[in-house]
């Protein structure tokens, strides 16, 4: 079928809406009618760093309505209102055993291009391939997915404003409900409030921590992170974060995210923790040098990545969306509509910070 989708042809270049080719469903895929895609770092990633193969269908992010389901689909029907997340293999021991965050098959799968198969279901000028990111291209006017990439969510919520639960309001919730577990009274610091942070600091909220500090640079987010449960903020451009959160717990505390992926930042969400403590890393990030001895071994703490939040997207977002309705998880605060054809604008007011959570609307 024809449909329109926004592609990076080369890298670094602007994203241009185009008429394309979309395969049919398989006997395992959905098709989807997007209304509304979230953009991410993620997104700008794969546009400007080469994370796919150019020319690439970007967006990662949708929400919609099913259209038509393969033959050996059954977890969704026509007319279900769904949000994409990420692709996963679902054979795998790391998938079978409830992560499939850490899919075997999951850099491949979602950053290859290509389906499951090796195939690829959207063709440009001339038959040409285009290459799938996360295995739904959601900056599109319809979309076919695998039915592992497709999570069935209440018709009773606007379906514009879901598409961010499959990645980013995941990753920063999911860390710490699924992954880090804190205790009820313990404390935590999150270091960055963008969507991903601040979806975070919800979720510590919802636990009932005692401590839950925001750092950032920007005051204006910083008094947006208090408005949703940031007990403290520090801006770091002002004050040392590390001196300031030793005066608040002496000992240190227990958990600490960074979403920055700056090394001096990263070290720092490292050196807050009490013995024993875990700092999880959410961000893109290149080398950072610890003395291990001093830093992480010699107090016992524990530095982890956590992908996708550790959720198993199918049971997590409709957690989130039922937190959103009894207004414990009230993300629709970090939230800009744009225009289908305005992505661009979109992509710069992200990547300045000026908006928190864009979402460019499709056919909604």
């Amino acid at each position: 079928m024809k449909i329109s989708t926004a592609i990076a042809q080369n890298q670094g270049s602007q994203l241009d809406i185009q008429q394309a080719e979309l395969d049919s469903p398989k006997p395992n895929e959905v098709l989807v009618e997007i209304m509304a895609s979230g953009i991410c770092h993620t997104d700008a990633a794969g546009r400007d760093f080469a994370t796919t193969p150019y020319p690439v269908a970007l967006g990662h992010e949708g929400s919609g309505i099913v259209k038509e389901v393969g033959s050996s689909v059954t977890t969704v029907e026509p007319g279900d209102h769904v949000v994409l997340s990420f692709s996963y293999c679902g054979h795998c021991e790391n998938c079978l055993t409830g992560h499939p965050a850490n899919c075997i098959h999951l850099n491949d799968l979602n950053f290859g291009g290509h389906n499951f198969d090796g195939s690829h279901r959207i063709h440009g000028k001339n038959g040409k391939d285009i290459s799938t990111f996360f295995g739904q291209s959601s900056f599109s006017t319809y979309s076919v997915v695998d039915e592992h990439g497709v999570t069935k969510v209440p018709k009773n919520v606007d379906i514009s404003l879901l598409g961010p639960l499959g990645c980013g309001f995941q990753t920063g919730a999911g860390t710490v409900l699924n992954y880090l577990k804190p205790e009820f009274g313990s404390s935590i610091a999150i270091f960055g409030t963008g969507a991903v942070g601040l979806s975070a600091m919800m979720a510590a909220k919802i636990v009932g921590m005692d401590h839950i500090i925001a750092v950032d640079i920007h005051d204006n987010r910083l008094e947006l992170a208090k408005k949703l449960g940031a007990t403290e903020t520090i801006n770091s451009k002002k004050q040392n974060p590390e001196e300031v959160i030793k005066r608040l717990v002496s000992a240190g505390i227990e958990y600490s995210i960074d979403t920055t992926g700056v090394p001096t930042v990263i070290k720092q969400a490292v050196h807050v923790l009490k013995p024993s403590g875990t700092c999880a890393l959410l961000g893109m990030a290149g080398d950072v040098t610890f003395n291990i001895q001093e830093e992480v071994m010699g107090e016992s703490k524990k530095v982890v990545g956590v992908i996708e939040g550790d959720a198993i997207p199918q049971l997590f977002i409709p957690k989130l969306v039922n937190y959103y309705k009894k207004g414990l998880f009230p993300f629709d605060r970090l939230v800009k509509y744009y225009k289908f054809e305005d992505i661009n604008q979109a992509f710069e007011d992200s990547a300045d910070g000026s908006v928190i959570k864009p979402i460019v609307k499709i056919n909604g």
